[in-house]
């Protein structure tokens, strides 16, 4: 990290701001290259994290645009080296312009990530803040920026950080124990091994249970449509969309795959999955869409049947109901409450939890609907900043569980307390991946890699 890295830090498209970021050592000597300020005086004599009026000269030196600049010294500074921000107008053209300019003047491109990677490695953020800047950009709902900001925030950490004082503080102790006998040192008692590896244990468990949470927070409730062909549900998919994603007409077995498409319903983000109709068929086009409608709901974590409410149940409503209450949550909609009734919604309600009645084709009781789904995934105190959101931190968390549980088995059947460091030390290293106190480069690499570059 002895170089000067800069990158575009906005989207690659006119805008009233576009921004250029540098970081690195030579920031101050780039910048006196391509920018003149309107006061006259060298950036390093502005005042620090203050915006500066002046020109952005192209790598000719000629004018480009009137810009604002602002420096950022480190090691306060977002990556912990001198830093500096140019808030141009924002035509791609003057940006690409003014990065060429950086570039002749001794700053190199970016790769994506570097930016945050440079935070991490100059201990500004650990890993876990590092993967929650990239949540927080990709974020689709409220409550996942929430929950992104508050991890950047270094709420999880600190509970996680927490964890590994509490085990950090055993093994230090015995190790101490060892290695100076002669001294006057009280080493940990079984109960109080015992004691803080049953803590441990509980805030671990209780930490990789917001692991499903944080999913469907982050990447939505994986929610399936299902019903018989000419039920309604690509009806409802459009009506619950705002408009007309879906073909729909009187023919029945119109959607014969599966179509998809992300919507927010309150504070709920679902990404919904309309299906071709459950029903017995003869045509192989049709078998196909039918097993992936099959599939659909196997992976799905909520499930709206669509039934028909103007014709009475038959077999084909029998086989959605089948696949339908396979799913953890189910909703019943009876569709076409505009038409005479058929089916009795209240019969209904005497073999499932939620029956809605409604029609999609007129929109009378989709806020009924959207009301149970918001019921399903309320909005807790909890997204703020305490859910794992990816399989890496979920992994980490499992295998330091793991550990401490072994850790404890052994103690209590009686194993010596160096017998038990092994466990303990499996349990510490599993959590420092998790921070970053003890990740391997190559995957602190891999990470990074999914950052944009200019982040």
């Amino acid at each position: 990290m002895f170089d000067t890295i800069a990158a575009i830090a906005t989207a690659q498209q006119p805008s009233a701001i576009g921004i250029l970021r540098l970081s690195g050592p030579e920031t101050c000597a780039v910048l006196e290259r391509v920018f003149r300020a309107g006061n006259g005086r060298p950036v390093s004599d502005q005042i620090p994290r203050t915006m500066v009026l002046g020109d952005l000269l192209d790598s000719e030196g000629r004018l480009l645009d009137n810009c604002l600049c602002v420096f950022f010294p480190g090691p306060d500074s977002y990556t912990g080296e001198d830093c500096a921000e140019l808030h141009c107008h924002g035509s791609p053209v003057v940006l690409n312009e003014g990065l060429r300019a950086l570039f002749a003047a001794g700053a190199r491109q970016a790769r994506g990530g570097e930016f945050t990677q440079r935070a991490f490695l100059n201990g500004r953020m650990d890993l876990i803040q590092a993967e929650a800047v990239i949540d927080l950009i990709d974020a689709e709902s409220a409550e996942a920026a929430r929950n992104a900001v508050g991890q950047i925030s270094g709420s999880l950490s600190r509970l996680v950080n927490g964890i590994y004082d509490d085990i950090m503080g055993l093994v230090s102790r015995f190790y101490a124990v060892v290695d100076y006998p002669d001294e006057d040192i009280v080493d940990s008692s079984r109960e109080d091994m015992l004691d803080t590896l049953h803590r441990a244990e509980s805030d671990l468990t209780d930490l990789r249970a917001t692991f499903s949470r944080g999913q469907l927070l982050k990447n939505g409730v994986p929610t399936v449509i299902l019903g018989k062909p000419n039920a309604g549900k690509s009806s409802l998919l459009n009506a619950l969309l705002g408009y007309d994603r879906a073909i729909v007409t009187d023919v029945a077995g119109t959607t014969r795959d599966t179509v998809e498409e992300t919507v927010r319903i309150r504070h709920v983000l679902l990404r919904l999955i309309d299906t071709a109709g459950i029903h017995d068929t003869d045509d192989a086009i049709e078998q196909q869409g039918v097993a992936r409608s099959r599939a659909a709901a196997q992976r799905a974590s909520l499930a709206l049947l669509v039934l028909d409410g103007s014709a009475s149940l038959d077999e084909a409503d029998e086989a959605a109901i089948a696949v339908a209450e396979a799913t953890a949550n189910l909703l019943v909609v009876v569709n076409k409450a505009d038409l005479p009734r058929q089916i009795d919604p209240g019969q209904l309600a005497e073999r499932f939890d939620s029956v809605i009645s409604l029609s999609a084709k007129t929109g009378q009781g989709i806020d009924v609907l959207t009301d149970a789904i918001a019921a399903l995934y309320p909005a807790g105190a909890e997204a703020q900043g305490r859910l794992l959101t990816n399989a890496r931190q979920a992994d980490a968390v499992s295998r330091a569980l793991e550990a401490v549980q072994s850790a404890s088995s052994a103690l209590r059947i009686g194993m010596t307390p160096d017998v038990v460091l092994t466990d303990v030390e499996a349990a510490l290293s599993a959590l420092g991946e998790l921070n970053g106190k003890s990740v391997r480069e190559d995957l602190v690499s891999t990470i990074f890699s999914r950052f944009c570059v200019g982040k």
